[in-house]
């Protein structure tokens, strides 16, 4: 049984993937008043799509980092526009693709940090080169975390530096405060790839994001 004080975050992290999700997938999601809204797949063109000059995307590595990105992250052809501390300011606007392979890999490597290896790197997980693949990658890391979590007992929740991911500040934090960041995190690029649908089906009324 988990303990008592990790009960609300873990249904507040089910609940932000579940929306997040249904709204990327459809064929309905929650709208957050019951209602249940029609909503279609968002397909490769929308994952891609770059609202602005010089977003921040996934992009091929034979290619190079778009503008202001130092480095492509990530294991295989593909990888993700980053840069070193600290970042441009002010930050690149970045694409859904961004964001998915954001939250897929900060999910699978914080649960190998907490419960696996305790070794896996930013290059060490593939980049999503399609729509599809993207939100799959983002289900599995989801899993994972969860998972990571079903075996932590109420002591690790106070424990400093429980989880050893490399790129937070995880190492001087209680794992309960952690817990709380990912849901952060899965709200946050949620409600943006949310609003980036919005944004996108507006552009285009008949096109692949429309209800």
């Amino acid at each position: 049984m988990s303990p008592t004080r990790l009960v609300p975050l873990l249904e507040q992290f089910d609940w932000a993937c579940e929306r997040l999700t249904a709204r990327m997938t459809g064929p309905v999601m929650d709208s957050g008043d019951g209602s249940r809204t029609g909503v279609g797949p968002m397909r490769d063109e929308e994952y891609f799509w770059e609202p602005v000059p010089d977003c921040w995307s996934v992009r091929r590595r034979a290619d190079g980092p778009g503008r202001h990105a130092t480095s492509l992250a990530g294991a295989g052809d593909w990888g993700r526009d980053a840069a070193p501390h600290p970042h441009p300011s002010p930050p690149p606007f970045t694409t859904p693709a961004w964001r998915l392979s954001h939250l897929s890999e900060m999910l699978f490597l914080r649960a190998d940090h907490t419960v696996g290896t305790h070794r896996l790197t930013r290059d060490d997980h593939p980049v999503s080169t399609s729509a599809a693949e993207a939100v799959a990658a983002f289900g599995t890391g989801a899993k994972a975390w969860r998972n990571a979590l079903l075996n932590i007992d109420d002591p690790a929740l106070d424990t400093v530096g429980r989880c050893t991911y490399p790129h937070g500040s995880d190492a001087e934090e209680p794992f309960l405060d952690i817990v709380w960041w990912v849901n952060q995190e899965v709200l946050h690029h949620g409600a943006v790839i949310g609003l980036l649908r919005d944004l996108y089906r507006a552009k285009a009324p008949s096109g692949p994001a429309g209800t």
